[in-house]
């Protein structure tokens, strides 16, 4: 279709009838029109393109359209699109099941494949507060999430975010009340804590968290030490601890998964985001043994019944293999790890900036935290202009780019955020 005003026929057609994201819809912007995507750089339909600094919302691992995963979905759609996962199987979800099963910590080898992030933390919600169920134990059906918190936007996974910072407070008497406290990051933190769960330790199915970096919530980090605390706690408490990593999995903080920075296997994880290398909705649910156990018997009742009508789709499956292959074959970690000292380096000269609260990097995340929010309206066109992808949140500037960007590039990014973070200082601070 041809373009009308500056922007395409299409664009400016279906932005009538497409409810976007975030967006209060009487007073967006059109968004802009992506023909198509390679490496780090977005291209526009006007022939321009922009450094993706966020790589679509924590995704590309490996950039846009890498060719060892475009040839992997492109062979499984000659053969299999889609075949239902109940009663039948696929071989890529059999075999990425094995995959994931050795790659992460610990025992946790049994896969429930979803197809959104959100629905995997609703699974692993479903599964811990039915292993108490098979097990006899009832009344735990609370679970015990953090300030700043974030793990989605469906019904359950709302309940567990920040209740009162986070973006879901319409909500509230609908929401099923769960208990969310401070993290223990000090000695009164953690004897807080330890009191909670003595008090209401028969309540909780669950304690959730999103292990090193609080990402949708302020990118909020933490210490390993902190995983380490609840990990020993817990265990002593006999109580589950869920790992939400699907922002900080598959090599966004510089190892596969977080919680291996803390040597620690919670017993439950989710994961998404990165799982397929960016290309198609995939999420999982990954268990311990002893979780899986508890759904083990004569009795269907006993069963999980979930079944999202796209989980183990093998086109996805078969993106997510070839992504992993791309972990084992080219230096991920490696590249996050120069990322993150680039970052550093680059992104303090924000630091002492009038309006500036702080600069904090961890693998492949920089972030600038600014002492106002909603300042994204007036950032976003100075970083276009400037030929990057940013999307500021809250009072978050943030970098989150793919693991291959080139040092130049990256150092357009950096560039971008301390000039415009200047600039704004001296506008608006």
């Amino acid at each position: 279709m041809p373009e009308i005003g500056g922007a395409p026929a299409w664009l400016q057609a279906g932005f009538k009838h497409l409810w976007l994201p975030y967006a209060q819809m009487q007073t967006a912007p059109l968004p802009l029109p992506v023909v198509r995507a390679e490496g780090v750089r977005l291209h526009l339909s006007d022939g321009s393109s922009l450094i993706d600094g966020i790589s679509s919302w924590w995704t590309q691992a490996h950039g846009y359209n890498h060719p060892h995963i475009r040839a992997a979905v492109a062979a499984q759609l000659e053969k299999l699109p889609h075949v239902m996962l109940g009663g039948l199987a696929n071989e890529p979800a059999m075999v990425l099941a094995t995959r994931l099963a050795k790659l992460a910590p610990g025992d946790l080898d049994h896969v429930f494949f979803c197809e959104s992030g959100s629905v995997s933390v609703e699974v692993a919600m479903k599964m811990a507060i039915q292993y108490w169920i098979n097990r006899g134990v009832r009344g735990r059906t609370r679970f015990v999430s953090f300030r700043h918190g974030y793990h989605g936007d469906t019904m359950a996974c709302m309940s567990i975010c920040d209740p009162d910072e986070g973006m879901h407070g319409h909500f509230k008497g609908y929401l099923p009340e769960q208990i969310v406290v401070p993290l223990p990051v000090d000695m009164a933190g953690e004897a807080a804590f330890i009191e909670l769960l003595a008090q209401r330790g028969d309540e909780i199915a669950g304690i959730i968290l999103e292990p090193l970096v609080q990402g949708a919530g302020g990118m909020k980090f933490h210490d390993p030490s902190v995983l380490g605390f609840l990990r020993r706690i817990t265990e002593a408490r006999g109580q589950l601890l869920i790992l939400d990593e699907i922002m900080t999995g598959f090599g966004r903080l510089g190892s596969m998964f977080a919680c291996e920075q803390a040597g620690i296997v919670p017993d439950i994880m989710t994961l998404s985001k990165a799982l397929s290398g960016g290309t198609l909705p995939l999420s999982a649910a990954i268990a311990r043994q002893h979780v899986y156990a508890a759904f083990l018997s004569e009795r269907h009742e006993t069963a999980l019944m979930h079944g999202p009508t796209y989980m183990g789709n093998p086109l996805a499956c078969a993106a997510a293999n070839a992504s992993l292959d791309l972990f084992e074959r080219e230096p991920r970690l490696a590249q996050v790890a120069a990322i993150e000292t680039q970052m550093r380096t680059e992104l303090e000269a924000c630091r002492g900036l009038k309006g500036v609260v702080d600069v904090r990097v961890k693998g492949a995340i920089g972030v600038v935290e600014l002492d106002r929010a909603g300042e994204g309206a007036w950032l976003r066109p100075h970083f276009l202009k400037r030929g990057v992808w940013i999307r500021p949140f809250g009072n978050i500037v943030y970098l989150a780019p793919p693991f291959v960007i080139e040092e130049t590039d990256l150092r357009q990014l950096t560039s971008a955020v301390t000039e415009v973070t200047a600039l704004w200082s001296r506008e608006r601070a």
